[in-house]
């Protein structure tokens, strides 16, 4: 899947319009975050389909409605491939609560014995 973000988007639409059409969707970022997909109708329904599904999986975890299991099965994708996926779209795997800090000092802890 192909990004780009939304200064470029403003500047060549044109570009980004070629890339959903030759490569498939195109995911517009904001920023560093993902902000919307760019779908070309012309493709067949399945190449779009296989696009779009890692992207709403990965929009779906980021926004902590799905698990990473789930959001893996979502995307269609093994959870190694999701979580590369999630890396290149700069999507942190692990994230930190109100626990992380007590759960990291344990872990601290135990090492240090």
């Amino acid at each position: 899947m192909q990004s780009t973000n939304v200064r470029a988007l403003k500047k060549n639409p044109s570009q980004a319009l070629r890339m959903a059409r030759e490569t498939g969707p195109v995911l517009i970022l904001k920023g560093d975050e993902p902000d919307a997909l760019l779908v070309h109708l012309d493709g067949s329904l399945t190449a779009t389909e296989a696009g779009i599904r890692p992207a709403l999986a990965a929009s779906l975890y980021r926004e902590g409605c799905l698990s990473l299991g789930r959001a893996a099965a979502v995307s269609g994708l093994s959870v190694s491939d999701f979580v590369s996926h999630l890396g290149s779209l700069g999507i942190d795997v692990v994230r930190q609560d109100e626990t992380t800090r007590h759960e990291t000092g344990d872990v601290s802890a135990w090492l240090s014995s």
